[in-house]
């Protein structure tokens, strides 16, 4: 194939303007990350002002989690089809309207179904983000500092979180934990209709695979609650089990159909490329072991340590600190210089470093001693990992494909983060309970028991921590194994050419600014 059979448009030299598109982009990403924390921290006082039984109230989260997990591949073909800007303006429009309706609910009800909302509005955002990112920076070193500008936002965003609805709920209401959206996805939206200014010839105008969005959503669905119901109703429920073998049919079934239709939801290309499936992989991992962390985190700065629920959220900054640091000065100056793998590889292990740090915690240790060190490793490790894997992730797609890979980033995190929190919730309920019931017998007074059951919660975090070691250290395997990508120097796009038919790959050599 010629040189120029085909034309990918320098977006980086032509758009003067990519750089204050960042910081909308950036700006609605915040939001989305924000939400995934906020919510919780509000969710005791909201349940109890709308009636919502402790059964139910799992679906404030749940209803959420489904949603985004579900629709991400969708959202992210729609914004290929539609184009990626028109998408995530419509995304920030609708995520703002059901942040309304959900800080305006008067039921348990009208509060799950904007959450479902949320989701999927967030499906259609995310991606259209993240895709945004990919065709409009496409200078090695520009491309570099805009995702670690991504990277510390969609790694620090969740603490973030933690302290903004520590506030809003602590000194105004839970309300505003919904209510605090619409202003940013109205600025965002308003920044991204004036200033942002996709390149051309980058849509995938193919019809819809109707089969694969079908089947890729009740997959996904499934999967997402079958491990959220095991977090409630254990592993070996005979609902559980059957979301897992329905999920395992769907998602099996799924490929079949995208192996073989015109035009695929998910090109298999995108998720078979080496670099791309070991970063989905490894990402994958990583969320799994931070999700359920920041759980235990919360409930032991809170139960057992006694804080407020602001304090808890300013005891997460350190974390924050080393992500931004990790992120923007790490991987950002190293990410044209080493191949991606020697960022991502020891940045999972030095999280693994803050994660070993923690599995020391007992009622006593003290937050400088041992929570400081290792959040500061946390952050550090992800931050220099999060980075390179965000730009990898989309890095050699055809523009066409620029939505569905970064639909892929998103669902590797949310599922990551569903099975995150189910899996080592229940690790730590198995060692808690187990500890308990060794040790209550020798519990005479009421005050020995509630030591006792504050030392099985905490021998419980602590066993589970230990598997988010072991998850981390999977994680930096899979990253030195499978990512072989070298310094991104140049843009690689490969993938079927439409008008020849056949496999090709083209070398798109990027300008030095």
């Amino acid at each position: 194939m010629s040189e120029t059979a085909r034309s990918v448009p320098d977006a980086s030299a032509s758009d003067p303007r990519r750089w204050r598109a960042l910081v909308f982009i950036a700006l609605a990403q915040l939001m989305v990350v924000l939400d995934a924390t906020i919510v919780n921290i509000a969710l005791p006082s909201a349940q109890q002002d709308l009636g919502i039984s402790d059964g139910n109230r799992q679906w404030v989260v749940t209803a959420y989690a489904l949603a985004f997990g579900g629709l991400l591949l969708f959202g992210g073909r729609v914004a290929d089809l539609w184009g990626r800007k028109r998408a995530f303006v419509i995304g920030l429009a609708g995520f703002a309207a059901a942040s309304a309706i959900g800080g305006a609910a008067q039921t348990g009800a009208m509060m799950f179904g904007a959450r479902a909302l949320q989701g999927v509005f967030g499906a259609l955002l995310a991606p259209a983000a993240l895709s945004l990112l990919a065709v409009m920076f496409t200078d090695a070193k520009e491309r570099a500092k805009a995702f670690g500008i991504y990277g510390a936002i969609a790694g620090g965003g969740g603490a973030v979180g933690f302290i903004l609805g520590g506030f809003l709920t602590e000194y105004l209401d839970w309300r505003w934990t919904f209510f605090v959206n619409i202003p940013f996805a109205l600025v965002a939206a308003a920044g991204a209709y004036f200033v942002i200014r996709e390149p051309e010839g980058g849509r995938n105008r193919s019809p819809l695979d109707i089969p694969g969005v079908i089947l890729s959503t009740l997959g996904l669905v499934s999967l997402v609650y079958g491990f959220t119901r095991a977090a409630s109703d254990g592993w070996g429920n005979s609902l559980t089990v059957g979301l897992f073998v329905a999920s395992g049919v769907l998602l099996l079934a799924f490929v079949a159909t995208e192996s073989k239709v015109k035009a695929p939801l998910l090109p298999l290309r995108v998720v078979t490329d080496r670099n791309r499936g070991g970063v989905y992989l490894s990402l994958g991992l990583a969320v799994i072991a931070m999700f359920g962390t920041f759980l235990f985190l919360t409930y032991y700065l809170q139960v057992v340590k006694g804080y407020s629920p602001v304090k808890t959220g300013f005891a997460f900054l350190p974390m924050i600190a080393g992500m931004i640091t990790g992120s923007t000065q790490i991987g950002t100056r190293l990410m044209t210089r080493v191949p991606a793998r020697l960022l991502m590889g020891p940045g999972f292990l030095v999280a693994a470093a803050g994660m070993f740090l923690l599995a020391q915690l007992e009622i006593g240790s003290s937050y400088a001693s041992v929570v400081l060190p290792a959040m500061l490793l946390l952050g550090l490790g992800m931050g220099t990992a999060f980075m390179p894997a965000m730009s990898l992730a989309t890095h050699g797609v055809q523009p066409r494909d620029a939505g569905v890979a970064s639909a892929m980033v998103n669902t590797s995190q949310q599922v990551g983060g569903a099975i995150g929190t189910a899996l080592l919730n229940t690790v730590a309920s198995s060692a808690t309970t187990s500890y308990i019931k060794d040790h209550i017998a020798t519990a005479t007074s009421k005050p020995q028991q509630q030591l006792v059951q504050l030392q099985g919660m905490v021998h419980g975090y602590a066993n589970a921590i230990w598997f988010a070691v072991g998850i981390l250290v999977l994680a930096a395997a899979a990253a030195l194994t499978l990512v072989n990508a070298g310094r991104p120097g140049a843009a690689s796009f490969s993938g079927r050419d439409e008008g020849e038919g056949v496999e090709d790959e083209v070398q798109v050599p990027v300008v030095a600014h």
